[in-house]
């Protein structure tokens, strides 16, 4: 059960609409099929044309004991989204892990026990932490769309694909939301939603993970605080 959070991975085609809030800051409680796990917190804030993101998660019960994760992703914001430059992830007990992205020289420098490793940087990229909030600033569109994740140990390749608008009741609030369905690699692949609140500039509020034995991991939103 080390990892305990939920990263977000997921693909965009791009609608204009209003910028997010320039401070957001998101409480999330982590679920395994009802029980509470851990609690997230999320926050962003921007400029318009910078943007940070930083997360902390600690396990609740027997799984505070394995101590806390720092994240944090900074960048840009251009057209399509974020365009993050550095991610860093520190664990209790675990190497950091750590990812610079070059947009000029279309590379990516990952880091985790041991010397970088330099790689063309994939199309889309963006990193763990910087995917869920992209969506902010490029709403996703009816096209399925294909994003590269890296987390400094490797790249996930996902793609998600909208469907349409619900009522999503949370302790946080009950909102508009757009629910986005990750397409699935084959039969033993998990399921994937995510749901981003319209009336609070598409910040995430639920993701939901099914694991192939039917598994609940259930990320929900308690808290929003917004400026």
């Amino acid at each position: 059960m080390r990892n305990w959070f939920i990263p977000i991975a997921i693909s965009v085609s791009v609608c204009a609409h209003a910028a997010p809030p320039r401070q957001a800051e998101i409480v999330y409680d982590v679920m395994r099929n009802g029980t509470s796990l851990a609690e997230v917190v999320e926050r962003l804030r921007h400029d318009g044309t910078t943007y940070r993101i930083e997360e902390e998660s600690k396990g609740r019960g027997v799984l505070a004991l394995l101590g806390q994760i720092h994240r944090t992703s900074q960048g840009t914001i251009g057209p399509q989204g974020l365009r993050p430059l550095e991610f860093s992830d520190v664990r209790t007990g675990r190497d950091p892990a750590s990812v610079s992205f070059d947009w000029t020289n279309k590379t990516l420098t990952m880091k985790f026990k041991g010397p970088p490793k330099v790689q063309p940087m994939p199309a889309n990229a963006q990193d763990r932490l910087s995917v869920g909030f992209t969506f902010s600033f490029a709403v996703p569109g009816s096209e399925p769309v294909t994003v590269n994740s890296a987390d400094g140990k490797g790249i996930s390749t996902y793609t998600y694909k909208a469907q349409g608008r619900e009522q999503l009741k949370t302790p946080a609030g009950e909102f508009d939301a757009l629910k986005l369905v990750k397409q699935r690699d084959g039969p033993e692949d998990k399921s994937t939603e995510l749901w981003l609140a319209r009336d609070r500039g598409y910040l995430p509020v639920r993701i939901l993970i099914v694991e192939k034995d039917g598994t609940r991991i259930d990320q929900v939103a308690t808290r929003i605080d917004t400026r």
